[in-house]
């Protein structure tokens, strides 16, 4: 009898009450065992999860790193989807990540780029942005010559909890190049550079990205893809 697989959906939030209103409602609560939201907010996403029924962690610290690093130690379940809840993440996809990483996979990636999915998110400069990141990590550690990631830096996917430690996301000495551009930087290139690096079991599936409703895109561009390119170089020599 194998292990039962049990899932939480991590949700990071600030500031995302209009889409939150839109997007909970049209999760399926049997898809998964437990919605974590991680929420630094000042506009009442957190007190409108905790009245649909979600577990909820009040952020501290700034950034999108340090809602995985103070919500990871509440996720109870052994796999983890992370999730925006902006609309940019598709709720139908959940089972579908679900069922690929159960072939076999360590991490599965709900990807942009890979067809027929298409964003209705991106502009002329994301799209390069991540295609240019998505290439150097394929190139650089050692992915491109197995199945090459198409989308290395989508918060959707799903792989287990224990990744997070593991590959020590949660450590700062990994994302030392914020201090060199002065901004934040989120988990995703650094868990795909990473797992990429381990030679992990890594799948993707097409999952389209839709226009994001409400709230504001958190976006610097140059200071992310400064600090986000100068760790995929640094990472060549800095982790084993």
């Amino acid at each position: 009898q194998p292990h039962p697989m049990k899932t939480t959906l991590f949700i990071p939030t600030r500031n995302e009450i209009e889409a939150m209103r839109v997007i909970m409602p049209q999760i399926d609560r049997s898809w998964v065992d437990q919605i974590l939201v991680v929420d630094g907010s000042t506009d009442g996403t957190a007190e409108y999860a905790e009245s649909i029924g979600c577990d909820v962690v009040r952020q501290r610290e700034k950034g999108l790193r340090a809602a995985y690093v103070e919500g990871f130690a509440q996720v109870r379940c052994d796999h983890v989807i992370t999730f925006s809840p902006d609309g940019n993440s598709p709720v139908e996809a959940i089972p579908r990540l679900i069922a690929k990483l159960r072939e076999g996979y360590d991490m599965v990636i709900g990807s942009r780029y890979l067809p027929p999915a298409k964003s209705a998110d991106d502009d002329l400069m994301t799209s390069f942005g991540n295609w240019l990141f998505t290439h150097a990590i394929n190139v650089l550690h050692g992915h491109a010559w197995s199945r090459p990631y198409t989308d290395a830096m989508v918060i959707y996917r799903i792989y287990p909890t224990r990744l997070f430690t593991e590959l020590e996301l949660d450590k700062p000495a990994g994302y030392v190049t914020e201090k060199w551009f002065g901004t934040l930087l989120g988990v995703e290139p650094l868990l795909s550079v990473r797992a990429a690096k381990r030679k992990l079991r890594i799948a993707e599936i097409p999952v389209d990205e839709p226009a994001r409703i409400g709230g504001e895109r958190k976006l610097q561009p140059f200071r992310w893809g400064a600090g986000y390119m100068a760790q995929i170089f640094r990472e060549l020599w800095f982790w084993k």
